[in-house]
């Protein structure tokens, strides 16, 4: 607990992280309503969470400063001395970034939704799957903000991290677009961390999807989970 309330103080006292979870919430709604109100048809909720696929680079800005800032400001020496369990530090860090961004993650899902409804409200949702797209998508925020928290660790650089995510979310899924083979393509899709995770929003043709809701964001658990491992085996095992 003691480890806890020392990160929780640490990030809600370093300046510009009130600013930045501000950040998720306009950029996740505004991309959201920029989508949605481009589009006559289809389904409300789809369109409405497609700002995500912008919030979610800053969901990995928070959680690689986070981490990289006190590498930057020798300040990890001081969190070693007060918590010398070592994994304790990155499992606090952890709890506390996946807890700041699954709040600002859902007053971004609830918000998108709203404005969604409000620009289009002729749009249909498709009620039994609007639940799964709005928890899967905070979920989702969540995971990535996980994964930049192990990366940090693995790299200790704020920059880098946030480079090499970044870099997996997007460059991957790029890549994975243009390759010509179609079978080698869907493979890819599958195992790139945004687009198998994006597909918990997926509403509609799930049977044409290249991976099921869950399943998708299933692997960017897995994503996820790798990076927070090698992260932490990292930190036990080198000097500060």
């Amino acid at each position: 607990m003691n480890a806890l309330r020392a990160e929780w103080t640490k990030f809600r006292t370093a300046p510009g992280n009130l600013w930045l979870l501000t950040a998720v919430v306009v950029v996740t709604v505004a991309g959201g309503a920029a989508t949605i109100a481009s589009v006559r048809t289809g389904d409300l909720a789809e369109y409405s969470l497609t700002g995500v696929q912008l919030g979610q680079a800053v969901v990995a800005i928070i959680a690689a400063l986070m981490v990289g800032g006190e590498y930057r400001t020798d300040m990890i020496h001081t969190t070693l001395t007060a918590t010398p369990r070592r994994l304790t530090v990155p499992a606090a860090k952890a709890v506390v970034v996946a807890g700041v961004v699954a709040v600002s993650g859902a007053v971004s899902v609830t918000v998108s939704l709203l404005v969604g409804r409000e620009i289009r409200p002729g749009l249909v949702p498709a009620e039994e799957a609007v639940l799964r797209a709005a928890y899967g998508s905070v979920l989702y925020l969540i995971l990535i903000a996980l994964l930049t928290v192990g990366v940090a660790f693995a790299v200790r650089d704020t920059a880098a991290a946030i480079g090499v995510v970044l870099g997996l979310l997007y460059v991957f899924t790029i890549v994975a677009q243009m390759v010509p083979d179609p079978e080698v393509r869907t493979e890819l899709q599958q195992i790139a961390p945004m687009s198998a995770g994006l597909a918990i929003q997926a509403t509609r043709d799930l049977a044409d999807q290249p991976v099921a809701p869950w399943d998708g964001l299933g692997v960017l658990a897995l994503w996820a989970a790798g990076s927070l491992l090698i992260g932490g085996v990292s930190f036990r095992l080198r000097d500060a």
